[in-house]
């Protein structure tokens, strides 16, 4: 079977091209991928080309398929798994396999295994790990999302407090406690605020705080009292662009010290104010992975001994935050939508992915079937004027709060061309 795919064949290089899969074996799956939404990590993949980790050194003789946040259908399952699985099936998958002591993973490492394609053959050690994750919601990128979105419910279960002279760490985050998310109106930022308000462990207050007043108007109408008040807990967005003492005025929030901070981009100032605020035994989780190796940061170390305060860093969510996300998602109690902000078709993944810090707004989901350039949701209305496609995208969306939708996938790829 022929496929169309974006693959890396070295740093800088990535080329959408047709070619042909080779037959599954007993113990493998062909699938057909609708969705997939393009990380940040993708865009570090690209720059760095076979010097990253978990790219192959051969990777221009035997390119990758890039893209790991991916959702679709099952075409065909191997013998292996025929009891397990059925054509027509939909799936997602935890991408961090971590096998056998390997790095290798979908979207870095294989050449016929990733994301942003329109079929790929998942191995074995997929099944074998566990990774592969049945999905019976409506929304294919509902389950693109899954992944990223994991990363923050693993975050929120990695952060941990202690009581004075007891050696047992308390996992999660504070009940009732005091919460912040700095650089937080970025997509990651609001899946995670999405999550902490509506999980079962939430804080009494959550502070979010950036420096650019547009994304923090978009997460103020996001997140409306009606939304919140019920959850019980107290939200606040705020601009510390223009603040001259940031950490004296977020701790005058909240009568104090954070309990919880989670620190969403890898920038010095964000870091050192992050340890800043923290109140005794205070977590701070550096959750924004930094390019540069060197990076660092100020720490209050008078605080970490008389005051208890600790860092952690996560990278990444297992598959049991990806579960969680699914069955919340599934229940209706949190939106992974609130993330996404531009769509397009496979032919404009290179593009964008070679280009992404530069593209405003938040994530970028791709639809590996149809040809569609990288378009903001916002700029629906606007093209509408020329093609009554995108007017009524547009409608789907503003009757959806602005939001990409499920409604508005299936329209999608009713609507636009596909270019198996």
């Amino acid at each position: 079977m022929k496929t169309r795919a974006l693959r890396l064949h070295g740093a800088n290089d990535l080329r959408v091209m047709e070619f042909e899969l080779p037959e599954i074996k007993d113990d493998e799956m062909l699938v057909k991928v609708v969705s997939d939404s393009i990380c940040m990590s993708t865009y570090k993949c690209a720059m760095l080309g076979e010097k990253h980790k978990r790219v192959h050194d051969d990777v221009a003789e035997h390119p990758a398929i890039m893209g790991h946040e991916f959702a679709g259908i099952i075409e065909k399952v191997g013998k292996k798994y025929q009891d397990q699985y059925k054509p027509g099936m939909k799936f997602t998958l935890q991408p961090a396999l971590n096998y056998k002591g390997t790095m290798w993973s979908p979207g870095y490492s294989y050449p016929y295994f990733g994301g942003d394609c329109t079929y790929c053959i998942i191995p074995q050690e997929v099944f074998e790990l566990g990774c592969f994750l049945e999905y019976k919601g409506d929304a294919f990128f509902e389950a693109s999302l899954a992944e990223p979105y994991s990363c923050s419910i693993g975050a929120a279960h990695a952060t941990f407090h202690t009581k004075m002279g007891v050696y047992q760490h308390e996992m999660g985050i504070r009940e009732g406690g005091k919460m912040a998310i700095l650089a937080g109106a970025g997509p990651m930022g609001l899946g995670m605020a999405e999550y902490i308000i509506h999980c079962d462990r939430r804080p009494g207050t959550l502070v979010v705080t950036d420096i650019d007043e547009a994304r923090l108007e978009r997460a103020r109408e996001l997140f409306p009292k009606e939304l919140v008040e019920p959850t019980g807990v107290n939200v606040m967005f705020v601009n510390t662009r223009d603040v001259p003492d940031a950490a004296e005025y977020l701790k005058g929030l909240v009568g104090g010290g954070y309990d919880d901070v989670f620190a969403y981009a890898p920038v010095t100032s964000v870091v050192e104010l992050a340890s800043d605020i923290l109140g005794r035994d205070g977590c701070l989780n550096f959750f924004a992975g930094p390019t540069d190796n060197k990076f660092s940061a100020k720490l209050n170390y008078y605080d970490v001994h008389y005051s208890s305060t600790h860092v952690i860093g996560t990278t990444g969510g297992n598959t049991a935050d990806m579960v969680e996300c699914l069955e919340l998602t599934a229940a209706g109690k949190i939106r992974p939508a609130v993330m996404v902000t531009h769509i397009g078709g496979l032919d404009s993944s290179a593009e964008t992915t070679l280009n992404l810090p530069k593209i405003p707004g938040g994530k970028k989901l791709i639809y590996t079937h149809i040809n569609m350039p990288l378009t903001a949701i916002d700029d629906f209305g606007k093209l509408g004027e020329k093609d009554p496609r995108f007017a009524e995208l547009d409608r789907i969306c503003k009757a959806h709060s602005g939001l990409w939708c499920g409604e508005a996938e299936r329209y999608l790829l009713s609507n636009w061309e596909n270019v198996d």
